[in-house]
């Protein structure tokens, strides 16, 4: 059924005129006529009573009014919805407690009736979801990913730097610092379950732990945040990162501790990937909010290689690595940890005297796989 005829029959049943339905509509007297026919032929049934001084709704007619004027309403509704800015703004940030998450409630609530809608695509890795912002399944989407592998079409700008926190129970023994420096983790228990191969936070830990000497045990059952809180609380060995938008809730008696990376501050590096040339005022907006209001990292940053090195960034300092999901690293590498970098620039100091930073074995019920790391 064409919608342009059902337009011009209530106009129609409106004037009760085909010439003055024609003149509102813009066009001629004929074309109101073989409209109204063809709406006739398809329903079946006469419409209107045609008359010397204009036309009247027939029995027929009468019935089917309101549905035609609710099928015109339905259709401005879906032609408004489409119109710049009155649709909302889909945008990916992966999960609901991480920063870009807080980042874009952040934005809502400094304009509260924004047209915003977020979703997560955490079952995608980065490269499905830039498929899924060049396909228009959302507008945009918060990804960490090296230049080389942003394909035309998409615009990708670095708009949160999210620090990194270490996250620990009571009895841990950085459990009373109050910042801890990336190298001095080396020989501790980070489990960080669920990172899943060929995710972009794989890559940025797998770099991280390249950089630092770190051992991040990524094997074991995810079975979700709050288990993940329990398991920290009980240990005195365990520990896990996490950024410091992230919002994370757990019970007042786990008495957990968030503790700032610094010297430097290791930075999950969100860029904002939407279409290239994508007018939407909400996403110039988010944009714009972002530029503005986006938390500035303390001191000296760290950030993969391949994320870009601004100012202050330490390129890795680690070549001996394995390349197996659990992030294991190797002599004689593991005596070289990076320090302050100006410019850029690398420096290394040699770890004296050598020590045996073996991990202990998981006490308090953690039975999760540990990779051992030993310094010569």
């Amino acid at each position: 059924m064409m919608i342009e005829a059902l337009r011009t029959f209530v106009a129609v049943a409106e004037t009760g005129h085909f010439q003055a339905a024609a003149g509102d509509l813009g066009i001629s007297q004929q074309a109101v006529s073989k409209r109204i026919a063809g709406l006739e032929k398809h329903l079946g049934v006469s419409l209107l009573v045609r008359a010397p001084r204009g036309s009247r709704l027939s029995l027929d007619g009468r019935f089917f009014l309101p549905h035609a004027r609710k099928v015109l309403a339905a259709v401005e509704q879906a032609e408004q919805a489409m119109r710049p800015g009155h649709r909302p703004l889909r945008v990916d940030v992966l999960n609901q407690r991480i920063a870009p998450a807080q980042a874009v409630y952040g934005f809502y609530r400094a304009r509260p009736g924004t047209a915003l809608d977020t979703v997560t695509l955490d079952d995608r890795n980065a490269d499905q979801a830039v498929q899924e912002v060049l396909n228009g399944t959302v507008d945009a989407s918060f990804r960490a990913l090296p230049a080389d592998r942003i394909p035309a079409g998409l615009d990708a700008e670095r708009l949160l730097d999210a620090p990194l926190e270490l996250l620990v129970g009571p009895g841990h023994p950085l459990a009373d610092a109050t910042r801890v420096r990336p190298a001095d983790l080396a020989g501790h228990r980070i489990w960080i379950p669920g990172i899943r191969p060929g995710t972009e936070w794989e890559a940025f830990y797998r770099a991280l732990s390249e950089t630092f000497g770190l051992s991040i045990d990524a094997l074991g059952p995810h079975f979700g945040d709050e288990a993940l809180m329990d398991s920290l609380a009980a240990s005195s060995s365990l520990a896990t990162l996490i950024t410091a938008g992230d919002r994370y809730l757990w019970p007042q008696s786990h008495d957990l501790r968030r503790i700032p990376l610094r010297d430097p501050t290791p930075v999950y590096p969100h860029l904002l990937l939407s279409r290239a040339g994508d007018r939407h005022p909400v996403l110039t907006a988010l944009r714009d909010h972002l530029r503005t209001s986006r938390p500035r990292p303390v001191g000296e940053t760290w950030v993969p290689s391949w994320a870009g090195e601004g100012a202050g960034a330490c390129r890795p300092a680690c070549a001996g690595v394995s390349r197996s999901l659990r992030f294991s690293c190797r002599d004689p590498c593991p005596n070289v940890v990076p320090e302050r970098c100006a410019g850029g620039a690398r420096r290394k100091r040699r770890r004296n005297p050598p020590v045996d930073t073996s991990i202990p074995p998981a006490s308090n019920g953690d039975r999760r796989p540990i990779h051992r790391v030993r310094r010569s």
